[in-house]
């Protein structure tokens, strides 16, 4: 059996000119980055800014289990699917992180015969948009530093320092550091802290930009600090936003690629879901859907996370609503949630299946809330028995749910025709989209209305530190209370302890701090013991990456 890596360089790519071309691109409008991938200029996205938007596909999943879902995979295969049967579609998808490449995860392009090429360039270097990404935050780290070295003329208590560095790696080393050690010339000593590029709010905010102008806005109004008589310091304060424009201009562009099929697929932006919003760009999604008559694009992790932010975070911010989402779920994560060890998931396991099939039901019901059309996607392993399909099937039809069974993995498009169908299908149904909570509610009222909404929970637990952060960001500015929250909680569980499987009940969340993303536009809410800088596990996957003399790359994914 081939490896992803090895079906993937097996892949008949078309030079990407031509991937582009038949989406009306313009030789001029195309910026190469070598012959299978580019980047979309400016000007061609305002060209097109006119046209009538296509249908928007949301691709969301149960909760992560060790097992894995398959949401990606699931995705590029949807897309190739479309084309199967004479759609005409383009996938937008986040960006992978080194973090995972190189972590526990591996690669994050799909899986098996649904992939994006080429494969080892998404997963490495790409295009450069996660350097540009650390470069500028650690441009502002530097701007920050020079100014206290420089005399501190704000009068910056460098206590009170928000704004981390980062890095596009797993480095528990880095989480709290001590920087500025040395001579005097060597800067301020003060504590400091390293988050991952992906947790970075000026992650969050290219993603969420619609132009170089509002790009900049955005990074003026970062908040990076606060001064010794206790009001705020901002980016525009250092006067840094410029530079850091200028660092991002081209990562602002959308990067074209295609799948193992030669379906368009724009990869661009990639925040995690469970320390960020979670979605790839603003730019991105609607640029799919002024290309396509169906854009179907992802949201990281499980509903209770991804699929929130995207609806009540990016729908909300780019005025945007997609007509159907998909629900992908599989037999042995359904039987991990009913307790089945991972060892052990390949045996029929009914029992489980009926405990952990909560899981799945719950993210229905969320869904639903939502009012807009859903399609569970069963993605199917060849250890899963009849009678397992059958029950998750059943359990569906008693939701009133539609649902396809997914082959994408082992047959690319053609195993994923009757998804695609009930896919089209639901998107011809009426959608009343909504929000949960309005942004009129105070914010200690909208981690309520996701908490017991979207999680389950019996109620919130605010900490003394989370309350006073509260009151802060509600003092500093009216607008920020209508900002809407994003919540980092930990994506194994729809609580916010990873241990409580299923469907749990009876908990509460716990809320241990607050702070303002003023250039991303929301809130960011920490539960748990979520980290923002994640450690590489005991056998990192890049032990098991490899290249030859002749630049052949091995064991990625």
């Amino acid at each position: 059996m081939l490896t992803d890596i090895q079906i993937s360089q097996q892949a008949k790519m078309k030079p990407i000119s031509e991937i582009a071309e038949k989406l009306g691109v313009q030789p001029d409008e195309l910026e190469l980055y070598g012959k299978y991938k580019a980047k979309i200029t400016n000007d061609f996205i305002k060209r097109n800014s006119d046209k009538k938007d296509g249908k928007l596909i949301l691709v969301t999943a149960i909760n992560p289990t060790p097992a894995g879902e398959g949401k990606t995979t699931t995705t590029i295969g949807l897309g190739q699917a479309m084309e199967k049967i004479g759609k005409n579609a383009v996938i937008a998808l986040r960006e992978p992180s080194l973090g995972p490449v190189f972590g526990v995860k591996g690669g994050a392009a799909g899986g098996g015969y649904a992939q994006v090429v080429p494969m080892e360039d998404i997963n490495l270097h790409f295009t450069g948009d996660f350097h540009a990404i650390t470069a500028a935050n650690n441009l502002l780290c530097a701007m920050i530093d020079n100014h206290l070295h420089q005399g501190n003329a704000l009068g910056i208590d460098q206590r009170r320092i928000l704004f981390k560095r980062v890095t596009d790696t797993n480095d528990r080393a880095l989480r709290n550091t001590i920087c500025g050690l040395g001579s005097k010339v060597d800067g301020i000593p003060r504590e400091d802290h390293f988050m991952i590029t992906v947790a970075s709010e000026v992650m969050a905010i290219l993603c969420l930009a619609d132009s170089i102008p509002d790009l900049k806005e955005r990074l003026g109004d970062i908040l990076v600090a606060y001064k010794y008589d206790g009001s705020p310091v901002y980016c525009r304060d250092i006067k840094a936003n410029g530079a850091m424009a200028a660092l991002l201009k081209d990562a602002l562009k959308p990067n074209l690629v295609q799948t193992l099929e030669n379906t368009p697929a724009l990869i661009h932006g990639g925040p995690f879901a469970n320390i960020a919003h979670g979605c790839n760009s603003v730019r991105a999604t609607k640029l799919a859907m002024k290309l396509a008559d169906y854009a179907i694009t992802e949201a990281g992790f499980g509903a209770d996370l991804g699929a929130e932010k995207f609806l009540d975070i990016k729908c909300r911010m780019a005025g945007i609503a997609p007509s159907c989402i998909v629900i992908v779920a599989t037999v042995r994560a359904l039987k991990y949630n009913g307790g089945v060890p991972k060892t052990e998931l390949k045996t029929e396991n009914l029992e489980a299946l009926k405990k952990g099939i909560c899981n799945l039901e719950a993210h229905i019901d969320n869904i639903a809330k939502y009012g807009v059309p859903c399609v569970v996607a069963i993605n199917r392993f060849d250890t899963d028995t009849d009678a397992e399909l059958k029950f998750i099937e059943d359990t569906c039809k008693r939701m009133g749910a539609e649902f396809a069974l997914s082959e994408v993995f082992a047959k690319g498009g053609e195993g994923g025709i009757e998804l695609a169908k009930k896919v089209v299908e639901s998107c011809e149904k009426p959608s009343n989209f909504k929000f949960i909570y309005d942004e009129d509610l105070s914010i200690c009222e909208k981690i309520e209305k996701v908490a017991k909404d979207i999680y389950g929970a019996d109620g919130v637990n605010f900490t003394a530190p989370a309350l006073n952060a509260i009151r802060q960001i509600e003092a500093l500015d009216e607008k920020y209370k209508k900002y809407p929250i994003c919540v980092a909680k930990t994506q194994y569980s729809l609580s916010d302890d990873p241990a409580l499987l299923g469907r749990p009940s009876g908990f509460t969340v716990t809320v241990r701090d607050v702070t303002l993303s003023a250039g991303a536009h929301f809130i960011v809410v920490l539960t748990g013991n979520i980290m923002t800088m994640p450690g590489l596990p005991k056998v990192p996957a890049a032990e098991n990456i490899d290249v030859d003399e002749d630049g052949f790359i091995t064991g990625l994914f």
